[in-house]
């Protein structure tokens, strides 16, 4: 029995270390493949092509996982630029999330002062980076698989739209997830960590008025501005801010305001966002928006209606996964800056007032197991779905902010090419680590029906509406 019970242990033993030594080989084999990877990143970010209209961006990536023999669905969920590359059958399925679109408005050239490329958008929050890096994984992964002769199934979801359009919802409205058994997914950052994600539940819409056009001037009594309609509306809003608890967070701008000063607006529309740390503190909130919009409108003698743009999740944290996630980037560690890019960081740090500390990007900034939600994402419906992990990476200089020049600008260089590559070898070693161990899969899977809890309906917070293409225009 004893002898048994040893070539069980031997067994078992070097079935672990052989699996480790695959792992570093297929790691060692991504770090080789760096140009590469970095060249496609750097494409996507001259492409900078907003949400839903990522063409070409998207086919770069498609082509690169067809070279690996993924299978691709494209066009998922009613979105030309969303797609599902496969590769391998049967479970567990593992799922590699990318983004690719960028922000309007922030054409940056890769120089360390503000000075624009030329382009009507720019990568300000590095999903050029962040589909690449997630391309990158899932070809490892799949490698993986090839030579383990494991059973199972990876799969890299395109997700378009993640700014303002919520791709991802229509995603999880479909079942695309539904069988999935966890979910990878990572975003360029300032340092590098792997604490639970932490982000706002959103709604957004664009509420138009329309009015009655006059001469301001000569009958200005035979108009009804819609302008006063949406300025009325932005006065309530503002006055609810005092109502509302107190981590709301409200935000607009008026998109058309009419076109002249001396002719009564027939037509104006505000852009507005709701969010919360709770989908149903947002649910009420946005309810409260639309009120003060009837009631607007029913004051100024115009009328309005409303377009559903956005709604999002918070996320769901699985701390199962992320201690693994946050085990392999500590493993995987950081990088350090060559004299040219110290030189290109000072720069960066001096115009945002701060000096340069690097601890972070040489290094991982310690867990944080409660951090504060700042934006909201897309992944926050997925997360309800599926037990998701994810972690950050120091692709930008440190202390710069999201959707600013600064960080377009870090993301067309090495740096971000250097923190790209972090995130890859740690979703990839996390991918290949849930093939090679069922017990975490279980393990994260009791933990999120325990959180989500066993009466929990997911409610698209877009309701019904058909994916908003044209959002961007």
């Amino acid at each position: 029995m004893k002898k048994i019970t040893f070539l069980f242990c031997f067994l078992l033993l070097s079935g672990v270390l052989l699996a480790q030594k695959k792992q570093s080989k297929l790691i060692s084999e991504l770090d080789d493949n760096t140009e590469a990877y970095g060249e496609i990143a750097h494409k996507i970010w001259s492409f900078a092509e907003m949400g839903y209209q990522e063409e070409q961006s998207v086919a770069l990536l498609q082509e690169t996982l067809k070279e690996e023999d993924f299978t691709v669905e494209a066009g998922v969920a009613g979105m030309p630029t969303a797609f599902i590359a496969s590769y391998g059958s049967g479970k567990p399925v593992i799922a590699v999330l990318g983004e690719y679109d960028a922000l309007p408005g922030l054409s940056q050239k890769a120089v360390a002062h503000k000075e624009s490329n030329g382009g009507v958008a720019g990568h300000a929050c590095g999903h050029h980076l962040f589909g690449t890096a997630s391309t990158a994984a899932a070809i490892t992964i799949k490698k993986y698989l090839e030579e383990t002769g494991k059973s199972g199934t990876i799969r890299f979801y395109g997700c378009p739209a993640e700014e303002g359009g919520s791709g991802k919802v229509y995603l999880t409205r479909a079942g695309l997830f539904n069988d999935v058994d966890a979910v990878i997914n990572w975003h360029p950052g300032n340092a590098n960590g792997a604490d639970p994600g932490a982000a706002l539940a959103n709604k957004s819409a664009k509420f138009r008025f329309h009015g009655i056009a006059a001469h301001a001037a000569g009958a200005p009594e035979k108009g009804r501005s819609a302008l006063d309609g949406v300025e009325a509306m932005n006065y309530m809003v503002n006055m609810m801010r005092e109502h509302v608890p107190e981590d709301t967070r409200i935000h607009y701008v008026i998109t058309d305001g009419g076109k002249a000063p001396n002719v009564v607006p027939d037509f104006a529309e505000v852009y507005y966002y709701a969010r919360h740390t709770t989908r149903d503190v947002v649910i009420d909130v946005f309810d409260r928006m639309v009120k003060a919009a009837e009631g607007a409108a029913l004051g100024t003698g115009t009328t309005m209606d409303y377009e559903m743009i956005g709604g999002t999740h918070e996320l769901l944290p699985n701390l199962t996964l992320q201690k693994l996630m946050y085990d392999n980037l500590t493993e995987v560690g950081g990088y350090t800056y060559t004299p040219e890019e110290r030189e290109f960081a000072e720069e960066i740090a001096a115009s945002l007032n701060t000096d340069l500390d690097v601890k972070n990007v040489e290094g991982v900034s310690e867990y944080n197991p409660n951090p504060e939600a700042g934006g909201s994402t897309d992944v926050g419906d997925v997360s309800f779905t599926v037990p998701t992990v994810g972690l950050y990476t120091a692709t930008w200089v440190p202390e710069t902010p999201a959707h600013s020049w600064q960080a377009v600008a870090a993301g067309g260089t090495s740096i971000g090419v250097k923190g790209m590559m972090v995130a890859a070898k740690t979703m990839a070693k996390t991918g290949m680590d849930l093939f090679d161990d069922p017990a975490i899969l279980k393990a994260a899977k009791k933990e999120f029906e325990e959180k989500r809890g066993a009466d929990f309906e997911y409610i698209p917070l877009l309701g019904d509406r058909e994916p908003a293409l044209d959002y961007r225009n």
